[in-house]
């Protein structure tokens, strides 16, 4: 097995790797930004070095710097984690072509589903379901205008090389579609550097369900279940499930059966997932992810396989170690994506120091963080804290559970989405599990009244406690001070070692 690996990622996600390595005699080297010196993935790790500057092109997506390290701390391979590099071909391949192991996919695989237009192309071959839309890419406005005319409006213009629902425009007619076309062009270019853009049939209300896939490099490849995943913003993802509300063993075999194909038309050789829409009994293929998901862990709450570590075994070159009729699913499994933004002000990031952290605990809970009390959200990054999971025998339990969880969990410092989550787990449409990917923009208007009133109860509660802790125990205060002093003692030292 590896010796040392490095965490070319930051916050709960590296985290998350530590403690797998951690737990299978692995050490670990974690690399930070100077905005993440004090960060508690770079105090966790074994080893820790700096890459560069706070923002990310210039640290975490800086391969040149990663690769050195990797060098110096002379380690064995290198996991990405998600976001960043995670699915970026070009790193995996250098990070071969340097001597390490990528604990991912290999780089053909990964720059195969880069292209979404190309994803398409090798699902269709595969017999994997898709959308009634463009072959290719579309070329100009007539070419655009006859498709959308042939598929029914409305159409979504979408850019082949975007990604977390960025580039993507909807149109409901000919003068829309026109506009549209410009539009998706000019955003795909300055986003992505690829102004290609092609036109699917666009859902008015989707739900947004996705397949686990573990696979090794012997050829053997399996599905771990569904998630459902419709509860979004801006279509990123906010609180997830699994198994979906609506699924059934028949549609599990079919929707696993088709995200197995996916995989074996890619030679897919380490952990991913394949995203569908599924609307009126279809599912669709969407797009699939070559990495580690955000999400991956209510998975692990009903299989009982820990998904981090499965990547690291069949990256070091193990052979499954289960077949498909091995896997079982037991109970139900929420997550909630605790991020620092204001749910009234359209999700708003709102980065800053937390002041006063008490995390949540009791049965069937789990906190993935990335954070302690002190620590700092800088605006660089992506706002999320943590993710707080639930487990219980039924969909029931694991949301009772939450909405404990939920109240035990006190921030200070910093907004966050605490009081939205709140909102939503009591919220009817929620319960009954009628939700789709138009969710948080059909129920917010109702939903406001609720977040506010559990926003307000909050900041009373955080004064509260804020008024006895800091005005009451002064003396408890001065010896803090001191503990404070001492650990910034022991962080110099080890600042000074590393």
């Amino acid at each position: 097995m590896f010796k040392k690996i490095l965490i070319a990622n930051r916050g709960e996600i590296a985290i998350r790797i530590i403690r797998a390595c951690w737990e299978m005699g692995i050490k670990t080297v974690a690399i930070y930004s100077e905005a993440d010196k004090k960060s508690l993935h770079a105090t966790l790790a074994d080893e820790a070095y700096c890459v560069g500057e706070a923002p990310a092109i210039k640290s975490y997506l800086n391969m040149d710097a990663i690769l050195k390290v990797a060098k110096k701390a002379d380690v064995d391979a290198i996991h990405p984690g998600y976001g960043f590099l995670a699915e970026n071909a070009e790193f995996a391949k250098r990070v071969i072509e340097e001597g390490f192991v990528f604990i991912g996919p290999n780089p053909e695989a990964i720059k195969s589903m880069g292209s979404k237009i190309n994803a398409k192309k090798i699902m269709k071959k595969a017999g994997v379901p898709l959308l009634p839309g463009s072959d290719g890419a579309v070329e100009d406005i007539d070419e655009a205008i006859k498709i959308a005319e042939s598929i029914g409006y409305p159409v979504a213009v979408k850019a082949s090389s975007g990604g977390g629902g960025m580039g993507i425009s909807v149109a409901y007619n000919k003068e829309e579609l026109i506009d549209v076309i410009e539009s998706a062009r000019n955003i795909a270019k300055s986003a992505f550097g690829d102004p290609t853009v092609f036109i699917e049939k666009y859902l008015e209300n989707p739900r947004h369900i996705e397949i686990q896939l573990l696979a090794d490099k012997h050829g053997n490849i399996i599905h771990l279940g569904d998630r459902e995943c419709s509860i979004q913003r801006r279509h990123q993802k906010l609180i997830e499930e699994a198994p979906s509300p609506i699924m059934t063993e028949e549609l599990r075999e079919r929707m696993g059966e088709a995200a197995i194909r996916a995989g074996k038309a890619i030679n897919y050789d380490s952990v991913g997932t394949v995203e569908f829409l599924y609307q009126d009994g279809q599912f669709y293929f969407l797009e699939m992810n070559t990495r580690i998901q955000v999400e991956h862990t209510v998975t692990e709450q009903i299989t009982g396989i820990d998904l981090v570590k499965a990547m690291i075994r069949v990256a070091y070159g193990e052979e499954l170690w289960l077949d498909q009729e091995d896997v079982k699913f037991n109970g139900h499994a929420i997550e909630c994506r605790i991020n620092a933004e204001d749910p009234l002000n359209d999700f708003a990031p709102c980065p800053g120091k937390i002041k006063l952290y008490r995390s949540p605990g009791g049965p069937g809970v789990r906190l993935d963080s990335g954070v302690c009390g002190g620590a700092e959200i800088p605006p660089y990054y992506d706002p999320l804290i943590a993710k707080l999971i639930t487990y219980g025998n039924s969909r029931e339990e694991a949301i009772v559970r939450m909405r404990r969880a939920l109240r035990e969990y006190v921030i200070v410092g910093v907004d966050t989405n605490i009081p939205f989550h709140r909102a939503v787990l009591e919220e009817e449409n929620f319960l009954k599990g009628n939700i789709s990917t138009k969710y948080v923009e059909r129920n917010m208007p109702k939903l406001k009244d609720k977040i506010l009133k559990y926003g307000l109860e909050l900041r009373d509660l955080y004064s509260a406690v804020s008024e006895k802790v800091f005005e009451k125990n002064k003396a408890i205060a001065a010896a803090v001070g001191g503990l404070n002093m001492y650990i910034s003692q022991i962080i110099k030292k080890n600042d000074e070692r590393k």
